[in-house]
């Protein structure tokens, strides 16, 4: 028997038309272009403006793109999979909710939190079920409306996310492409650097947490920017030398859209030009757990059967990691 991979084999996305742009954030916080450009590399950002809409609209929308354009039967979908840091409500899974507005009526589901690590968690997730051999399409989506817990007169945190969504077909694969090698972290001590203290078991919902505007991202950006550079550095060289990849071998750096400082040093650590780290945040901004399938929906068309991808990220907790996977398909 030839040994079972877990590989993409579709992509789809769906980010919403409202652009928050610096020019407009200028407007509202003490910031300007010049500012948020060098520091994080962010031109503009998209908002889901309708207040009856949340993570699930976003996260329908892109499934519904991957499933248009793979021309899926969504009843042959066995599990869908939702990272999110937004789910719509804190208990009824909101990956349920999304098999069952997209059709996936013979999936099971559920939700993934691991802040803006959820896909790259995801897609190890994933892998394993395929891998099982007992699952043959798993759906993995990842979508955040990070503007519903964004504090629009913060200026550290409102200038950096948006809100989207993006989605992977996982299926099996006997040619050795797919998911081949994952190095995943994570550690607690991090979580006050980057959290939203209210809402949980730890602080309940009060009048007092809403006044205190406790419901919000909280952000000690430097520190968390010297993890964040660290280490998402360090896994990703350690995929590559686990793999025995140089930089000549690896095709994209696939990296988690939070600063471009961020993404500049972890491809300088591996030895990449420019020409071929994946970069979309100076349209999106950070949209935590879209921030991955949206590069690979971006990218699409450039990407070609047996490619070498690294994706790498990093998120609250502190969780963060890399995986080495070969592309699948060309396009």
């Amino acid at each position: 028997m030839s040994t079972i991979s877990a590989a993409i084999t579709a992509v789809g996305a769906y980010v919403p038309e409202y652009k928050l742009t610096n020019a407009i954030l200028e407007t509202m916080v003490d910031t300007n272009d010049e500012w948020i450009t060098t520091r994080t590399g962010i031109k503009e950002r998209r908002i889901l403006k309708d207040k009856d809409k949340g993570t699930s609209y976003l996260a329908i929308k892109a499934a519904e793109d991957l499933i248009r354009k793979r021309n899926l039967d969504p009843a042959e979908i066995d599990l869908v999979l939702l990272g999110t840091a937004t789910p719509d409500m804190p208990v009824a899974a909101t990956a349920v909710y999304v098999a069952a507005k997209i059709g996936a009526v013979n999936a099971f589901a559920y939700d993934l939190q691991a802040a803006c690590s959820n896909f790259l968690y995801g897609m190890s997730t994933a892998a394993r079920y395929i891998e099982s051999g007992r699952y043959k399409k798993v759906l993995l989506i990842g979508a955040d409306k990070m503007s519903s817990i964004i504090d629009y007169t913060d200026r550290t945190t409102c200038i950096i996310f948006g809100d989207g969504a993006g989605a992977v077909l996982f299926e099996p694969n006997t040619e050795g492409l797919g998911l081949q090698d994952e190095f995943l972290r994570s550690d607690g001590n991090g979580r006050e650097f980057l959290r939203i203290e209210a809402g949980g078991s730890l602080m309940p919902p009060s009048e007092e947490t809403v006044k205190n505007k406790r419901h919000y991202v909280y952000q000690d950006g430097k520190s968390v920017f010297k993890f964040a550079v660290s280490n998402m550095a360090d896994v990703s060289a350690k995929i590559m030398e686990r793999n025995n990849l140089t930089h000549a071998d690896v095709n994209w750096l696939v990296p988690h859209q939070a600063n471009k400082r961020i993404i500049d040093a972890t491809a300088k650590r591996m030895g990449l030009e420019h020409s071929k780290v994946m970069m979309n945040i100076e349209k999106y901004g950070n949209t935590t757990s879209a921030t991955l399938p949206l590069l690979l929906h971006d990218y699409e068309k450039q990407l070609k059967k047996g490619d070498n991808l690294v994706f790498a990220a990093f998120g609250g907790g502190f969780t963060w990691g890399a995986i080495y996977l070969k592309w699948a398909y060309n396009s």
